[in-house]
């Protein structure tokens, strides 16, 4: 909200004499008549604050602060029906539907949507026992500490936080739940890179010509796999040596030359 011209962070709950003593507890508060509610300026080190000092004692709901990601309007709802028809083991939890048509809405690739599917359902099934919205950070870091030392790779973890954050950051408008859920430290790793003899190897010994067009295209206008899957003839402009790449990593369109 705006007050004075300046951004500022409202806190809006319902009465209650343990949340009005937390609240009054925070540094720098000030009552708006205005708006009928206490706020803070609005900066990263009192929204850390907020959510440091509400831990464990109330659900926060910034939607109205964080704002709605932003949804691709070029590209189809993931193809998952499937999900909902399959048949299910016993006593195997299955995603909630909200997850499903959550991702469905805000249209994320297939390929994200069936990590996420898979990876969400392999925590809740951790925890068979525990309504969702009861399971904490501890169980979460509990989870993760477990993954670890099965020796899972740091994609794997990242995609097991990245569905579960999903669920109750974006799916119950909950930003920020896991606040301080840490991640696998990011490795710098030199990329393995093929010589130009190699790679010009690899195409000449290719007898059939799909394949060494395959090739090819790999290697001179540097798609990726799905790029080169989603590639149509009206992508490529012959006469100005041009691929137009549609939707490609971010989904962004390029033009590769």
């Amino acid at each position: 909200m705006l007050i004075g011209g300046e951004k500022q962070i409202g806190l809006r709950f319902y009465p209650d004499k343990v949340l009005n003593a937390v609240v009054k507890g925070l540094p720098g508060l000030t009552w708006s008549d205005e708006f009928g509610m206490p706020y803070l300026p609005n900066s990263k080190g009192n929204l850390n604050l907020i959510f440091e000092t509400f831990r464990g004692v109330a659900w926060l709901n910034g939607n109205s602060f964080f704002g709605k990601a932003q949804v691709s309007l070029n590209e189809k709802a993931p193809a998952i029906d499937h999900y909902r028809k399959r048949a299910l083991a016993d006593g195997f939890r299955a995603c909630p539907e909200d997850f499903l048509k959550t991702l469905e809405v805000r249209k994320y690739s297939l390929n994200t949507a069936r990590t996420y599917i898979s990876q969400f359902e392999k925590f809740i099934n951790h925890y068979m026992d525990w309504d969702l919205p009861d399971i904490g950070e501890k169980e979460v870091q509990d989870y993760l500490s477990g993954l670890v030392k099965k020796r899972r790779s740091d994609s794997y973890i990242n995609q097991a936080i990245n569905s579960i954050k999903f669920y109750y950051e974006v799916v119950m408008g909950m930003p920020n739940r896991f606040y301080s859920v840490e991640r696998p430290l990011k490795k710098e790793r030199l990329p393995e890179v093929l010589s130009k003899e190699k790679i010009l190897l690899m195409i000449n010994r290719t007898r059939n010509r799909k394949h060494r067009c395959i090739l090819k295209l790999l290697y001179s206008a540097g798609l990726r796999r799905a790029e080169l899957q989603n590639l149509k003839p009206e992508d490529i402009d012959s006469d100005g040596m041009l691929i137009r790449v549609k939707q490609g990593k971010g989904k962004k369109t390029v033009t590769r030359y």
